[in-house]
Formats: structure tokens, C-alpha cells, sequence
């Protein structure tokens, strides 16, 4: 029991390790050894104690880069600081239940198999990373390739295996240096364990590390196809308990107009508001809206806005309208809300449960995978939470298209680790379907990346201002984006392969 104890601090300090590769903080490097004390500890531990080592471990990683809910649920969805808490902690231990899985299928397997650590482990995490990010709605939030986002050239492999080959990456050197410390314990243990099966594991993880970081080097050396491209983000930082309150409607409608007044000398193609900027709901009766069609017109600058829109039917969506020509020229719905953000799921049995906001109203989800218009050049707009689903996101490009656009309102977030981890992974997002990527953000991080992921501007958080820079547009329809996530399912594949087949009867 002794020893146990000192293998769950050992988990746990894998998981502390684990928050500091993600944003702010940006430790990438220390994720490719962050695993190893975690894989040391459930060594030769039954599948009962590895699932506990695997719960310890998922709790601190979890909780420590998504403890900033509880920003949204205490200071503006008026929840009192023990019920933040509680929610926060019942979703990190729900959340490591992932990690629990993965621990015990692990121990259960090595305990069992021939096979290298490096070969078993990756194949493992990725499947439950995939599954997580789908199951109940999905929440991809803390995929661990994400932590890379700025180690441009191991990120470019995303194009073809999506961010779940980072993450096998990472597990694998993990896994592979585990199996260093652990080679003489198993031949100990296995007199006929083939260390040969981990010399060759070791030379093909090695082999795989080269192409990656060569295939990245090609990439980013890459004179990539387009045409220059200049946009201007607004970011009002508008306090978040004043965005629906009356008394500020004027207040908020004129910082944005200010704002943009003062980006027009700039002569941008392009002008993008963030979500929800509007103060009111948007309608062409609007007195508000007609003055924002003069004001594009006169200015013959297309203008972008997130704002709530009133359907036909008479319900409500989360929207993005871009005017060109003195009128809306397109419209996106967000296909993929927010659960108790923008709807209660379940309404009928939870209908005890309020929004953890102040909208206005339940939001209905669109469903046209629609892209706008500048010109020749065709872009997609993402609104907030969209952007973390890379499968979703991958949707609007198979038909083609040139940039990204993705507006969002991080306020929720106040300065946690939050509206960071939410920047960084449009760094994906870009090399995955290799699209520049526009953001604009109600309080910050409002910017722009290019198409191989690499930071051009960016503000800082809190700041009132509007920023302009050059994308260069890209038409190139990666693998990723026409295939999906196709290496996730071979990963699944290979781990259903691994767990049914086994060198011994199993002994659980």
C-alpha cells in the first residue's frame, strides 16, 4: 500500500507537469517526458490500482486547464464559489475517467503482451482523446497535442493525421522512455521478453520523429499558394455584465462603430467584429443595422459581425452576418452550442437546470456549412466553441475555400488560463486545412496566423483597439481536410486489434 502511495504521487506530478506544456504557459517540451513518471508508477500494478494512478493523474491535468469555468459560472452565471467548485471538479473527475480507462486498459495489456510500451500506449491515448472529444457532445478542450501549438515544426504533420498524431507523438517518446528505465524489470520478469521488439520499437519511433520533423521543415519552407489579403479585427472589450444590459446598448453599438471608423483609413478588404458584438438582436427593420449598411457602403469595406438573430421561425440563433454591398450578404448560424451555454440538453428531464448565461434566450443550432465571399476568395466562419472541433471545422473546406475566420467572446474566461488554450488551438486549426486563420474576440486574444500555424499579430487581453494585418490566402485542400480523421480511426483500430489479441490469456 506503501508503495502505491508513492506511485499515485508519482501520477499526480505527471498530471501537474501536464498543465504547464498548455498556454500560457507554453512548456512544450516538457510534455515529451511529463508521461514518463506516470508510466513508471502502473508498472506492474494490478488494473485495479492502475485505474486509480490513472484517475490521480487525470484530476490534476484536467483540473489544472480547465479549472477557469468556473470564471463563467461563478462571476457571471451567479453561481455561489462551492457550487463553481463542485461543477468544476465533477467535470475534471469526469474528464479523468478518460485517463482511468487508459491506465487500466494499458496495465492490463503490458502485463500481458511482448509488445514495447511505445507501441501500445499511443494507439491507446488517441482513441480515448477521439472518443472524448465526441461522446456527450464531445469536449476536446486539453487534447494533448495541443501543448505544441507553438512548436511550429512538429505541429505540420497536423494536415495529415490531425492533432491526435501530436498527441501519438508525445506518448510515444513518453512511452519509449519508460521503456528505457523499465527493459531490465520486464526481462527480469519475462526471461524470454525480446528486447529486440524494443530496439525495434525504439528505431521506429526514432524513424518516425525524423519524417515528421523533416516532413515539417518542407512544409514551413513551402512558398505557399494565395494572394495577399488585408484584414482588420476589432476587439471592444465590452465588460460582460453590460453586453445585454440596456442602459450600456448605446455605449457598446458606439465603441464597435469608433472602432471601426478608425479602421477604414486602413484600407482593409475585410473588417470582422467578434461574437455576438451586437447589443441588440439583429433584424433589417433594426434602426442600428441600417446605419451599420450606410456605413459599409460609404466605406465600400465588407464588414463581418457576430451578433443573435432572430429566425423565421421565430427562434433564436448564435450568428455571423457579413454586409457587402450596403445589405447581408451572408449568414452562418453556429451549428455546434454551447451545452448550458446556449442550451440546456435534456430540457425535459433537466428542467430544474437554468443557461449559466445571461442571453436572451435559448439558441437553435444551424446546419448549412456555409462560406462567405471577399471577392474571389472564400472563407468560413467559426463562432467560439466551434473552433475546437477539428472535425467539424474540416467540413467547411472539403469544397475548397482560402481562410478562416472564427469569432468569439472569452470574456467568460476573465484572465484564467482560458482565452490562451482557446487562441492556441486555432494554431491547429490553421495547419490542419491549411487556411489562415482570423480572429476576433470580444476582449481578447483577437489575431491572425498564417496557413502553417505561425502567429502574425495579436493582442493582449482586456485591450480596447482594432488591429490590421496581412494574411496570405491559401486554396490548398489538405489531406486532413478531405480524409478527416482517419489516422484516429486506425488508432482505434490498432488498439481494439491489441486489447482482443493477446500473447497470454489474460488475468485480471
Amino acid at each position: 500500500m506503501r508503495g502505491n502511495g508513492t506511485k499515485y504521487v508519482m501520477s499526480a506530478f505527471s498530471g501537474l507537469m501536464l498543465v504547464f506544456t498548455f498556454a500560457p504557459y507554453d512548456l512544450y517540451g516538457l510534455a515529451w517526458i511529463a508521461l514518463v513518471p506516470f508510466f513508471l508508477s502502473i508498472e506492474g500494478m494490478t488494473v485495479g490500482s492502475a485505474a486509480k494512478a490513472g484517475f490521480t493523474m487525470g484530476m490534476f491535468y484536467f483540473f489544472g486547464t480547465t479549472y477557469w469555468i468556473y470564471h463563467s459560472m461563478h462571476d457571471y452565471g451567479g453561481m455561489g464559489l462551492i457550487t463553481s467548485l463542485f461543477i468544476v471538479t465533477a467535470l475534471a473527475a469526469y474528464l479523468s475517467l478518460y485517463t482511468t480507462a487508459f491506465a487500466a486498459l494499458y496495465a492490463a495489456k503490458i502485463r500481458h503482451t511482448k509488445l514495447p510500451a511505445l507501441l501500445v500506449a499511443p494507439v491507446l491515448w488517441v482513441s480515448l482523446e477521439y472518443l472524448r472529444s465526441y461522446f456527450l457532445t464531445g469536449f476536446p478542450w486539453s487534447t494533448l497535442g495541443y501543448s505544441q501549438w507553438n512548436f511550429l515544426r512538429i505541429i505540420q504533420i497536423a494536415d495529415i493525421t490531425g492533432v491526435y498524431g501530436i498527441s501519438f507523438l508525445i506518448v510515444a517518446v513518453n512511452a519509449a522512455v519508460a521503456d528505457f528505465f523499465l527493459l531490465r524489470r520486464r526481462t527480469r520478469r519475462m526471461p524470454l521478453y525480446p528486447v529486440s521488439y524494443a530496439v525495434t520499437g525504439f528505431v521506429c519511433l526514432a524513424g518516425l520523429l525524423a519524417v515528421s520533423f523533416l516532413y515539417g521543415g518542407y512544409r514551413l519552407g513551402q512558398t505557399r499558394p494565395g494572394h495577399p489579403l488585408k484584414v482588420t479585427v476589432v476587439q471592444g472589450d465590452i465588460n460582460q455584465a453590460h453586453k445585454w444590459d440596456g442602459k450600456y446598448e448605446d455605449h457598446v453599438f458606439d465603441t464597435y462603430k469608433e472602432l471601426t471608423a478608425g479602421a477604414i483609413d486602413q484600407t482593409p478588404n475585410l473588417i470582422v467584429w467578434p461574437e455576438s458584438s451586437l447589443p441588440f438582436v439583429f433584424s433589417e427593420q433594426e434602426p442600428g443595422i441600417k446605419e451599420l449598411e450606410a456605413m459599409q457602403k460609404s466605406s465600400r469595406i465588407p464588414l463581418l459581425i457576430g451578433a443573435v438573430r432572430q429566425r423565421q421561425s421565430g427562434n433564436l440563433s448564435n450568428s455571423a452576418f457579413l454586409i457587402s454591398g450596403g445589405r447581408p450578404a451572408y449568414i452562418y448560424d453556429k451549428i455546434h452550442l454551447v451545452p448550458f451555454g446556449e442550451y440546456v440538453p435534456l430540457k425535459s428531464m433537466l428542467f430544474f437546470v437554468n443557461k449559466l448565461t445571461d442571453a436572451i434566450g435559448d439558441f437553435q443550432p444551424g446546419d448549412n456549412y456555409t462560406q462567405g465571399g471577399i471577392g474571389q476568395d472564400r472563407f468560413a466562419t467559426l463562432i467560439c466553441y466551434e473552433m475546437v472541433f477539428p472535425g467539424l471545422v474540416r467540413k467547411f473546406f472539403t469544397s475548397g475555400g482560402d481562410f478562416m475566420v472564427t469569432i468569439t467572446n472569452d470574456a467568460w474566461f476573465g484572465r484564467s488560463t482560458g482565452p490562451y488554450q482557446n487562441w492556441s488551438m486555432a494554431a491547429l486549426r490553421a495547419v490542419e486545412n491549411r487556411k489562415p486563420v482570423v480572429r476576433a474576440a470580444n476582449s481578447g486574444i483577437s489575431g491572425f496566423f498564417t496557413s502553417s500555424g505561425r502567429v502574425i499579430k495579436r493582442t493582449g487581453l482586456f485591450e480596447r483597439r482594432n488591429l490590421t494585418a496581412t494574411i496570405m490566402t491559401d486554396s490548398t485542400i489538405t489531406f486532413y481536410t478531405r480524409f478527416g480523421d482517419l489516422f484516429a480511426y486506425l488508432s482505434i483500430l490498432t488498439a481494439l486489434f491489441l486489447l482482443i489479441f493477446s500473447d497470454e490469456k489474460k488475468n485480471f
